[in-house]
């Protein structure tokens, strides 16, 4: 199983940036997927997460409003679209696989992609 992500970068304050996570080795369709992140010195937390068909969607409360998560089972891709970026926003973004769960507990995950760095300057 690989969980390959991409998008990260560099991005000024206000701005915006996508991350693309493609699934192979597995039967997407039949994963919930999230997104967690984990800056310096903190533990990894919970970003956003959607069900395995797509029908739901989570988000913690900082993100809330700026932040979309979205899937495209035929492409085996969960995507990230993150808006009005801040500085606490920089982090480690990494994307997960739960099967048949919601994705929201880091522990409880079955595969996880390498992460990706988010920077976001003020």
């Amino acid at each position: 199983v690989q969980l390959q992500v991409s998008g990260g970068g560099l991005v000024q304050a206000g701005g915006s940036l996508r991350l693309s996570c493609a699934a192979s080795g597995l039967t997407f369709s039949n994963y919930g997927m999230g997104w967690f992140r984990q800056a310096p010195g903190k533990e990894r937390e919970f970003v956003t997460a959607i069900s395995w068909s797509g029908d739901s969607t989570y988000y913690a409360d900082s993100v809330k409003g700026r932040f979309t998560i979205s899937r495209d089972n035929a492409k085996n891709t969960v995507y990230l679209r993150m808006n009005s970026l801040k500085p606490e926003d920089t982090a480690v973004y990494y994307c997960a696989a739960d099967y048949y769960g919601y994705a929201h507990n880091p522990d409880g995950m079955d595969y996880w992609g390498k992460g990706t760095q988010v920077t976001v300057s003020s």
